[in-house]
């Protein structure tokens, strides 16, 4: 089980050979920005070192990787051979598992780091050690790792009905609904026949009521269907922010739209 990474941790600073720090093995896979690592061995080289990485003793000169992936192959590409390195006392070592999450705690809370990197974060840590995990380490819910995860998280069966049955993001925002996989199957057997006009609301309604019958939940789809549709122009700029916002909530551009005039139809209360 991770630790929580809001305990106090004690650590002693010491001079290690890089060669005896080692990475853990998917780690060893994840791609790593070129041009960002360059730029912090730079940064590095002008201003030096200001947060070592952290290490914990795992054998006879050895030391496993716990945060700073990204400083380590900046000091590498410096070609340095020993580092300055925070080493965890024995009371205060993580086990893999929090390792792996304190790498990826510490990429999430980077400065802007955009939502597609925050989002291959969990999806790397998720693999590494599953999502029930991943939320715990993380400190957050495991419906909040199943947003950031989006269709990587949807269990294979489901995905199985992609394209011919169901889109991408049907069947994402099906199961961002109901995260459970017969569940989400079960359902999927019964929007699979609607047309995919009332199939779309019907899953839009499952987002908000997840817990609400088939019966209501149709009904809530083919009044939606009834409902007047405005056409709204937009100049260039505001399109290019909308289908920012929609890339960053993993929805479609229409839903977007929707889900903001509804917002302000509301905070303003218009037809009162």
């Amino acid at each position: 089980m991770a630790r929580r990474y809001s305990a106090p941790i004690s650590y002693r600073l010491r001079e290690l050979p890089v060669k005896q720090i080692k990475v853990w093995k998917e780690a060893q896979a994840r791609k790593l920005d070129r041009k960002g690592i360059a730029e912090l061995a730079k940064s590095i080289k002008n201003e030096g070192l200001q947060n070592p990485p952290m290490v914990q003793k795992s054998g006879p000169k050895e030391y496993l990787l716990m945060s700073g992936q990204r400083r380590l192959a900046a000091l590498k590409r410096l070609g340095a051979k020993k580092i300055p390195a925070l080493v965890l006392t024995n009371n205060t070592k993580y086990d893999l598992d929090g390792a792996k999450a304190a790498s990826v705690v510490e990429n999430l809370h980077r400065n802007k780091m955009a939502p597609k990197d925050m989002t291959a974060a969990c999806v790397f840590l998720a693999e590494s050690i599953g999502k029930a995990k991943a939320a715990k380490a993380l400190g957050v819910s495991y419906q909040t790792i199943i947003n950031y995860l989006g269709f990587s998280a949807v269990p294979e069966k489901l995905r199985e009905l992609v394209p011919h049955d169901l889109t991408r993001n049907e069947c994402t925002m099906l199961y961002k609904a109901v995260p459970t996989g017969p569940k989400a199957l079960k359902i999927a057997e019964r929007v699979i026949p609607l047309e995919p006009s009332v199939r779309k609301a019907y899953l839009r309604a499952l987002c908000r009521s997840p817990k609400a019958t088939h019966a209501k939940l149709l009904k809530s789809a083919r009044e939606r269907m009834l409902k007047q549709r405005v056409a709204i122009r937009l100049n260039k700029t505001n399109a290019k922010r909308l289908r920012a916002l929609a890339m960053q909530n993993d929805v479609e551009v229409d839903e977007m739209a929707d889900i903001l005039l509804t917002s302000q139809l509301k905070k303003r209360r218009v037809g009162r």
